[in-house]
């Protein structure tokens, strides 16, 4: 195992040299400039747990210069943490709930990107380790979900992802190896993670490294994804088991036309 990859490089950051202002700052800025790390840190602690309309507008205004992309009527929730802003995309109309997490870590990647009208609910992780995070326009994460990715996750759009779900791209540790778990990069991965468009995972949904799944696919509350899904699949259990299928979009405008 390569314990110089880039995510071993992000860890030994607080354990290395240099001051604890040092250090937090990497951590949370990544490559920023210092005095435009300073001015936003600032900006954060004036105004990341400000209340009310008032609180949304100031956020809307004074947190645009600090981000990857920043598009219009971007909603930033009561404090909230951004990592690595500089690698943040947030497309026109994406909503960050209250106490949400995105973060864009890694000195190599890409970084996180969210496409118009996506929502992140409140106490939801979404975050990287050398990873990149792609959700697509209108990709709805609800509550207390954890989305994590070490290699490439795509999650398609129009896709609704329920309350207490978690969704992992890599970050698997090598239990043959001597080295301890904690010293591992947990780096290894089987691949990129796509998650298709519009479907509909119910809460508390797990799905592992590799476990693809296509369009249009229905997971019943617990379900456990460890291998890959086809698209139209109905999918509950742990592990999950297709037990039916889906009407395709198509079908279902026909249906509806003809009951008008």
């Amino acid at each position: 195992m390569n314990t110089d990859a880039p995510s071993s490089k992000l860890k030994n950051v607080m354990q290395g040299k240099g001051g604890a202002a040092a250090k937090y700052f990497a951590l949370t800025y990544g490559e920023m400039p210092l005095w435009k790390a300073v001015l936003m840190e600032i900006t954060v602690i004036l105004f990341s747990g400000a209340s009310g309309s008032w609180g949304l507008f100031l956020r809307s205004i004074l947190y645009r210069p600090f981000f990857g992309k920043f598009g219009k009527g971007v909603v930033i929730g009561k404090n909230v943490v951004f990592r690595h802003p500089g690698k943040i995309k947030l497309g026109d109309g994406v909503t960050v709930d209250d106490n949400a997490m995105v973060d864009a870590k890694g000195s190599v990647n890409k970084g996180v990107s969210l496409g118009a009208g996506v929502y992140i609910g409140r106490n939801s992780i979404v975050y990287c380790k050398e990873g990149n995070i792609e959700l697509e326009e209108g990709v709805n994460i609800s509550s207390n979900c954890v989305v994590f990715s070490s290699n490439d996750l795509k999650i398609g759009a129009e896709t609704m992802i329920g309350a207490y779900t978690y969704i992992l791209s890599g970050g698997e540790y090598d239990h043959q190896s001597p080295l301890p778990f904690a010293r591992q990069t947990g780096m290894e991965t089987r691949g990129p993670l796509s998650i298709g468009a519009d479907c509909w995972l119910g809460a508390r949904v797990t799905v592992l490294d590799g476990a693809n799944i296509g369009n249009r696919c229905v997971l019943g509350a617990g379900t456990v994804v460890t291998k890959p899904i086809p698209e139209l699949s109905l999918a509950v259990g742990v592990p999950a088991k297709v037990v039916g299928s889906v009407l395709p979009a198509e079908k279902n405008e026909e249906a509806e036309a003809a009951q008008v």
